[in-house]
């Protein structure tokens, strides 16, 4: 078994290339099945058992996986493209590939907040553990991946808990609102409107309500969950479906909801900034893939910003924090040869069943000969000098064998190497 991590992030690929590997929580299951297949087509010994999770936020997509197929890094990355119906020399570029002591860096890195783009950040962990659990109910998790993500999760407890990598991180909401400062001079003169009911706009709307804006309205399509949210605001609820009619009162807009098709298009907001005689639209769009058409930036007087539009202004203040990066990543690479250890031995696992199975067929029979020995009446000392005669042989044969057959410089290596092995321990 190789352990693995396929994928791609903010730093490989661009938002319009993420959108299209990006998955909802309700397709990860299948997912998983299908990549475990995947693998088991590919692995031409039939050996089974292979592992697979898979991970997927609005700044990755990521494949972790086990598997005994002969190129299971070259498997995984075809897997991705075939799934999503994607040209593989064209998503290859964006791909990195990490095998073994790297793939599990990778993860623990990744629970820890260290490889997103808000440094530090605390959402990504919880998006972690939603995945694998997922992953398990679908049948993807072994003793490998179950290992790996539950040492993930304690190496992120450990690094937030003796580092200061969480402190001062600049979110994306934070840096929504840093970013309409730039087009309006007070958040709180202007009517936002938030599109979805999500973790990430609760969190949006944390924020810009600290500013006392004039109004907050959640746009939902479940107009029940957009009520309980807007009332923790002081704001009002609204239907997707009112949008076209309701976007011209805004200033401010925020998406980020699960569509898999965009929301709100190029026209609709032609006809919103024509309504409002051409004063700004400030919009954020925080959704992988897009709820708001690309083409809105080219429209004048319409301000759209994506996820990746935000990096230059989350990544403000990590130079204050390189300490503490540097003392997650200690703390990191020393889990990772722990866990890398436990590889290690899991590796040998079958080699010391093997022994203590031929070990044991070897003493039954030379037990069942002194028994007959033995109901023949023959002389208990001689039995027993027998039995331990034949142990001592028959274990000693393999060994001996193999140092006849051995020549040059791998029979050096085997005389060398038998003493260790059999050197009686007292």
């Amino acid at each position: 078994m190789q352990l693995l991590a396929v994928g791609l992030n903010h730093t490989t690929a661009p938002v319009s290339l993420r959108e299209q590997l990006a998955m909802p929580p309700d397709r990860l299951g299948e997912a998983v099945r299908a990549a475990r297949g995947w693998f088991a087509r590919c692995d031409t010994h039939g050996r089974g058992g292979d592992e697979a999770a898979l991970l997927s936020t609005c700044n990755r997509t990521e494949l972790y996986a086990a598997s005994g197929a002969p190129d299971p890094l070259d498997a995984s990355a075809r897997f991705l493209a075939d799934y999503h119906r994607l040209n593989f020399g064209e998503l290859r570029p964006h791909l990195y590939m990490l095998p073994q002591h790297d793939a599990v860096r990778h993860a623990f890195r990744v629970a820890s907040g260290l490889d997103s783009m808000v440094l530090g950040e605390a959402q990504i962990l919880g998006q972690m553990k939603d995945a694998v659990r997922l992953a398990d109910e679908a049948g993807g998790l072994g003793t490998y991946l179950h290992q790996l993500f539950q040492r993930s999760f304690a190496v992120a407890k450990e690094v937030r808990s003796t580092t200061e990598i969480g402190a001062h991180s600049v979110s994306m909401a934070a840096a929504a609102v840093r970013l309409s400062e730039r087009i309006f001079d007070r958040v709180g003169d202007q009517n936002v409107l938030f599109i979805g009911a999500g973790e990430m706009i609760e969190l949006c709307a944390t924020h810009f309500a600290a500013q006392n804006p004039k109004s907050i309205t959640i746009a939902n399509r479940t107009l029940e969950r957009g009520e309980a949210l807007a009332a923790r605001f002081n704001g009002r609820a609204i239907r997707l479906a009112d949008l076209p009619e309701q976007l011209p009162q805004f200033d401010i807009v925020i998406s980020s909801t699960a569509s898999t098709l965009p929301l709100i298009g190029k026209g609709l907001v032609e006809r919103a900034l024509k309504a409002r005689r051409h004063r700004p639209i400030f919009m954020v769009d925080l959704a992988v893939p897009r709820d708001i058409e690309p083409e809105v930036a080219r429209l004048n007087d319409a301000f759209l910003y994506t996820v990746d539009d935000l990096a230059d202004v989350v990544r403000s203040g990590v130079e204050s924090r390189q300490a503490a990066v540097a003392q997650a990543e200690a703390i990191i690479e020393t889990r990772v040869q722990s866990f890398m250890h436990w590889i290690g031995d899991r590796a040998v696992v079958p080699v010391i069943r093997d022994l203590h199975e031929s070990s044991e067929t070897l003493r039954l029979a030379e037990l069942e000969r002194a028994r007959k020995l033995l109901a023949k009446g023959e002389d208990i000392d001689t039995v027993l000098e027998a039995l331990s005669k034949g142990l001592t042989a028959k274990f000693l044969h393999g060994p001996q064998q193999a140092l006849h057959r051995a020549q040059g410089d791998e029979r050096a290596r085997l005389a060398s190497l038998l003493p260790q092995l059999f050197r009686s321990r007292r």
